[in-house]
C-alpha cells in the first residue's frame, strides 16, 4: 500500500473559499430563489483588455500555421515578455532587475508553494497574522510548520497585524529563515511605506533570512510613499524574492500568468557549507518540474506593456477601487470598522461586538444576500473580522451595499 504524505491529515478539511463555496451553494439550495451577490472570492468581473484579447488571436493564429508554430517554449518565459517585464515593472521605475532574474509562470499561487522546494525543510517559516492561507497550508503540506496546538502551528512564527499597529509587522525578536509579507496586503487591504519596509530589509540582511514578498496588487498602490515592489528598498535585491500575478491587474484569473523575481545576488548554503544562487536552483526547479506558461498567455501579458495596456489596467484598477470605496463607506455607515479599499480591492471589517467572523458571513448571506470570507480563515487575528472584494461589478456592488443599508434603516426605524 503507498504511503501517503501525514501533513495533509492535518490541514483542514477543506480550503478557506472552498468552503465558502460550499456554504453558499448550501444557502441557495434551500433558497433557490435567493440572488446572491459574490463579495468573497478575489475573482475579476471585467473582461479582457482589447489589446490583451487581440494579442493572444493573433497568437493562435500564428500556432494554426505551420510557419508560425511553436511547441515548448524556454521554462522561464519568453524572452519578449521577460524583456517587457523587466522594462516596465523595474527599470523605467529606477529599479535594476534584469530579465534572467524573472521567471513566468501561470501565477502567483503556484509559486508560492512552489518556492519551498529551493529552501530546506528544516528552515524556520514567519507569517503575518492574519495572511493568505497558502502561505501557512504549503507550510503544513512541506512539513515546515510543526503541529496545530490552540489554533496555531507549533513551528511558525506568527506575525500579529491588528488595528493597534496598522495591520503592520514588527520584525521578531528571533531569528526567522523565511518571512511571508504581502503589501499590499490580502485580507487587510493595507499598503506599507518604505520606511517600515526598510526595517524588514535590514532584518533580513542581518540574520540572513529570505522574504518572499507577495506583491500581486502592487497595481493598485495610490498612496505616494506605499510600496509596489520591495526592490525598491536598497539591498533588498540581496534578501528577497519578489511575486507578481496578471490575475487581478488585467483580468488573468482564467488565462493564468504571473512571474516571479528571483535576484542572481541571493545566496543559499547547502548543509555542506557550500554556497549556491537561489536564482540557479529556482531555475533548475522550474526545468525540472515546470514546461513553461503558454505561448498564447504569454503574448496576452505582454500587450499589458502597451501603452493601451498600461492604460486599461489604471482604468480596470480604478473601477475597482472605486467598487472598494463603495463597501467601505456602507459598512462605516452601518457602524463597522473598516480598514483598506485604498490602495487595495480588499475591504477589512468589524462589528467590535463579540459576533465571530462565521457569525457574521450567515448574518450577511441569509438578511441581505451577499457572501463575505470569515476573517478567521487568514488566522487567530481575523476573528470578528469579514473581508469583501471590490471585484464584482458596480451594479452589484452598488446594490449589495443598498441592501444592506437600506434594511438595517428600515429596522431600526421600527
Amino acid at each position: 500500500m503507498i504511503l501517503a504524505n501525514d501533513n495533509f491529515q492535518q490541514l483542514p478539511v477543506s480550503y478557506l473559499f472552498s468552503e465558502v463555496g460550499r456554504r453558499i451553494a448550501e444557502f441557495k439550495s434551500r433558497n433557490p430563489e435567493a440572488e446572491v451577490i459574490r463579495m468573497d472570492i478575489g475573482d475579476v468581473t471585467l473582461p479582457l483588455f482589447p489589446s490583451v484579447a487581440k494579442a493572444m488571436r493573433d497568437a493562435i493564429g500564428e500556432l494554426t500555421d505551420s510557419a508560425t508554430f511553436r511547441g515548448y517554449g524556454p521554462e522561464q518565459g519568453y524572452p519578449f515578455l521577460r524583456d517587457a517585464i523587466a522594462l516596465n515593472d523595474y527599470r523605467n521605475r529606477g529599479i535594476d532587475i534584469s530579465p534572467d532574474d524573472i521567471f513566468v509562470s501561470d501565477g502567483a499561487k503556484s509559486d508560492i508553494g512552489n518556492l519551498g522546494d529551493i529552501y530546506s525543510k528544516e528552515c524556520t517559516v514567519a507569517v503575518m497574522n492574519p495572511s493568505y492561507p497558502v502561505y501557512v497550508d504549503d507550510s503544513v503540506i512541506d512539513g515546515r510548520a510543526g503541529d496545530l496546538v490552540d489554533g496555531k502551528w507549533s513551528r511558525l512564527h506568527y506575525l500579529g497585524c491588528g488595528p493597534e499597529n496598522k495591520f503592520l509587522p514588527s520584525v521578531p525578536d528571533e531569528k526567522v529563515d523565511i518571512i511571508f509579507l504581502c503589501f499590499p496586503n490580502n485580507p487587510t487591504g493595507e499598503a506599507i511605506g518604505r520606511d517600515d519596509l526598510q526595517k524588514w530589509v535590514e532584518y533580513a540582511r542581518s540574520n540572513g533570512s529570505l522574504i518572499v514578498f507577495d506583491s500581486a496588487y502592487e497595481a493598485f498602490v495610490r498612496t505616494p510613499d506605499a510600496v509596489r515592489s520591495i526592490y525598491e528598498i536598497p539591498g533588498a535585491s540581496e534578501v528577497a524574492i519578489e511575486i507578481r500575478s496578471f490575475s487581478k491587474t488585467a483580468g488573468f484569473t482564467g488565462v493564468r500568468c504571473g512571474y516571479t523575481v528571483v535576484p542572481k545576488s541571493i545566496m543559499a548554503h547547502y548543509s555542506d557549507g557550500s554556497v549556491v544562487s537561489l536564482n540557479a536552483l529556482w531555475n533548475r526547479r522550474q526545468t525540472t518540474k515546470f514546461n513553461g506558461c503558454s505561448y498564447v498567455s504569454q503574448k496576452g501579458a505582454a500587450a499589458i506593456y502597451t501603452p493601451g495596456g498600461q492604460h486599461d489596467v489604471k482604468a480596470a484598477t480604478d473601477y475597482y477601487l472605486g467598487n472598494a470605496k463603495i463597501i467601505k463607506a456602507a459598512f462605516e455607515e452601518i457602524g463597522f470598522k473598516a480598514f483598506g479599499g485604498q490602495d487595495s480591492p480588499y475591504v477589512w471589517a468589524s462589528a467590535g461586538d463579540g459576533r465571530d467572523s462565521w457569525e457574521l458571513f450567515g448574518y450577511f448571506l441569509h438578511e441581505f444576500g451577499f457572501s463575505t470570507t470569515p476573517g478567521s480563515g487568514f488566522g487567530s487575528n481575523g476573528e470578528g473580522y469579514v473581508r469583501m472584494t471590490g471585484f464584482n461589478s458596480r451594479e452589484n456592488t452598488e446594490k449589495a451595499m443598498s441592501r444592506l443599508i437600506e434594511k438595517l434603516k428600515t429596522h431600526n426605524s421600527k
